[in-house]
């Protein structure tokens, strides 16, 4: 994963595939993975592992522990950082070795986190303190504490915006794709490039469940036989304008040859216009402008193009959430190290991530999100296991890239169907799936 970033694009769900046959699961546990009252009873050697390949590699991480150490001596952090991390993390849970820290794999379904992971508190307790405690919440109880989160929209580069002769933010996808065509008619830049072939960035897209109706609970209200890709229905929106983007030649020729590592240094040197994604990535694309000699500030971040009662809604969505593997032997200095990490290591200002802490101010990274009254919603994860199931049950994948790659060739004529067909089959497909999982 390098340094994409720690999420994969399952952002709007923790589950979409339930880990089979895992030896490592066992019984639930009822013991709370306490941090010490005094850091000096914290001891033991603890294994962390993590998507960031980057930050192990280049020490980063290492300097962490080093801080961490300065508040628990008698812990000993070891990483490990593994490139796929989900697929790598899914098979190592078959067993019991699998960190005594980790990333929720988004293959362990909600409902088995007990036989994973061990508690860390009480819903009503951790609920008041940090942020996207309900992601995890399973009979009460939190079972992983949030990295990070993130708001969605769509990267763009200012100067070649300006030089399209664009002022302001479109307040809808029809001002958006009107944008798009300028970008295309007065500059030399790409207008829009869509990351296909690395697939993940397109999961990035039902992010923006909830900011089209500004609704928290729009993610939830997927749970059921509720033709989610109805005229009017959000992902109708969301779908529609990405379709309408390939459809109207606004993005690459060839999506097949798209890379995301080079993706970078395109939008901060001006050669591409926009992109959607979550707001995770604005440090790394403005360190590619400092790389490239561009301005960094050229960088910015605007919401999805539709507003509610004339303002604009940003879904606030979890990172990975970090939790304590219910095998390990030493589940106090595991705590101690999720707890520092989310508090006090200074993360995801670094990051330019929404604080899991709800005590941290918003980043400087998200400075015109604030400055423009953008609505900020703490998405709703109370219904994140049921809608899971039907998604699973419909083997649509909201969070894989699989179906948005098929809209993309739709769109581009790669594959036959009209769009109309396409959610037709999607929203059979759904309301099947609810009927049969019982929703």
């Amino acid at each position: 994963m390098g340094n994409k970033k720690a999420l994969t694009g399952a952002l709007l769900a923790t589950a979409i595939l339930t880990v089979a046959g895992c030896g490592g699961g066992g019984p639930a546990s009822t013991e709370t993975a306490e941090a010490p009252a005094d850091p000096a009873d914290a001891a033991g050697t603890i294994k962390v592992l993590t998507a960031r390949t980057d930050l192990v590699q280049n020490g980063t991480m290492a300097r962490y522990a080093g801080e961490f150490n300065k508040t628990y001596p008698k812990v000993k952090v070891k990483f490990e950082a593994l490139t796929d991390y989900e697929g790598e993390v899914k098979i190592r849970m078959n067993t019991e070795d699998y960190g005594d820290v980790l990333m929720i794999p988004a293959a362990v379904a909600k409902d088995d986190y007990p036989k994973f992971f061990a508690p860390l508190g009480t819903t009503a307790d951790l609920s008041a303190r940090y942020r996207f405690s309900d992601k995890t919440d399973v009979g009460g109880k939190v079972y992983g504490i949030a990295q990070f989160g993130t708001a969605n929209g769509f990267l763009y580069n200012k100067a070649v915006w300006k030089k399209a002769g664009i002022t302001k933010w479109p307040a809808t996808p029809q001002e958006f794709l009107t944008d798009l065509k300028a970008v295309r008619a007065k500059t030399d830049a790409l207008p829009y490039y869509t990351n296909f072939k690395d697939g993940w960035p397109l999961t990035a897209w039902t992010n923006n469940v909830g900011s089209v109706t500004c609704d928290a609970r729009a993610g939830d209200k997927l749970a059921g036989a509720v033709s989610p890709w109805k005229r009017g229905g959000e992902l109708n929106t969301i779908d529609s304008l990405l379709y309408d983007i390939v459809k109207g030649g606004l993005s690459e020729k060839d999506p097949s040859t798209t890379n995301w590592e080079a993706s970078k240094g395109l939008i901060a040197q001006g050669e591409v216009a926009t992109m959607q994604l979550g707001s995770w990535a604005i440090t790394q694309m403005r360190d590619a402008a400092k790389k490239a000699g561009t301005d960094p500030a050229d960088i910015g971040f605007m919401p999805f193009p539709v507003q509610k009662g004339g303002k604009y809604c940003a879904v606030l969505a979890s990172d990975y959430q970090q939790a304590v593997n219910i095998h390990s032997s030493h589940k106090a200095a595991a705590r101690a190290w999720i707890d520092w990490f989310t508090e006090k290591s200074g993360y995801s200002a670094k990051e330019g991530a929404v604080p899991a802490l709800k005590s941290a101010p918003m980043p400087g990274t998200l400075k015109d999100f604030v400055d423009n009254d953008v609505t900020f919603l703490e998405r709703s994860e109370a219904k994140t296991g049921e809608v899971n199931t039907i998604d699973n049950a419909a083997e649509i994948g909201l969070n894989k890239p699989d179906y948005r790659q098929k809209l993309v060739d739709l769109a581009r004529g790669a594959q036959h169907g009209s769009l109309d067909g396409y959610f037709a089959d999607l929203d059979k497909r759904w309301n099947e799936a609810a009927g049969t999982a019982g929703s």
